[in-house]
């Protein structure tokens, strides 16, 4: 998987992309980006605890945003990144086991920041594994409606070398970007995780059983 060095006409495509699921979202839909669900579960005690302490301070929701995102980033671990082989599913399990791969770590930070009344939702990258073609999976992040901006969407999987994952609106820096044929940037921003995502998490309880067996779709 690559590092972030989009190709601005890639970049203005997805921005004109976002700019009309901006102008189609109206509240009752706006609704569905913040809802508690099974593995959203922002209404879990600890949950809302965290939420409300990573807003302390902050007078906007882009302040709000950026604590939520970056505490994610940085006090979640990536398992493949420590080599921690438990597997955590809910954005509830994924605190207490402080730990989670990029789609587990999108579930926490998708209910941190509904618990404060900032909607967001799910966006998935197709991406090489070995930045060579084939075989491909998906890798999850997030999009947050900011008011000022709109949909804006950030990757808290964890930054590395190679991996500079930032907060910075409007301007975009995700930890990946489309390099080669195969490749592919979803536009969609969903309410909720890809049912193969969560299948496959359930599944695969050890984290090297799952590296094996990531999730991969050529269209969502």
């Amino acid at each position: 998987m690559t590092c972030l060095t989009n190709k601005s006409s890639r970049r203005e495509n997805f921005a004109a992309d976002l700019w009309v699921i901006n102008q189609n979202l109206n509240k009752n839909q706006m609704e569905k980006y913040l809802r508690s669900t099974e593995i959203i579960d922002w209404n879990n005690p600890e949950i809302l605890s965290k939420a409300e302490n990573l807003a302390v301070g902050k007078t906007s929701h882009v302040d709000i945003a950026k604590s939520c995102f970056e505490w994610v980033r940085d006090h979640i671990k990536h398992i493949d990144d420590y080599d921690i082989p438990t597997v955590s599913i809910s954005a509830s399990e994924v605190l207490k086991s402080g730990s989670g791969i990029c789609y587990a770590k999108s579930h926490l930070l998708a209910a941190l920041l509904r618990a404060n009344s900032i909607p967001s939702g799910f966006c998935y990258q197709r991406l090489s594994r070995d930045d060579n073609g084939a075989p491909y999976c998906l890798h999850g992040l997030n999009a947050v409606y900011l008011p000022e901006i709109g949909w804006y969407r950030v990757d808290s999987r964890g930054n590395k070398e190679g991996v500079n994952a930032q907060f910075t609106p409007p301007k975009e820096q995700l930890a990946f970007s489309i390099q080669i044929e195969g490749e592919i940037d979803f536009t969609k921003i969903l309410p909720d995780p890809l049912p193969i995502i969560i299948k496959t998490l359930m599944k695969y309880k050890v984290k090297d059983e799952l590296w094996d067996n990531l999730p991969d779709l050529q269209t969502i």
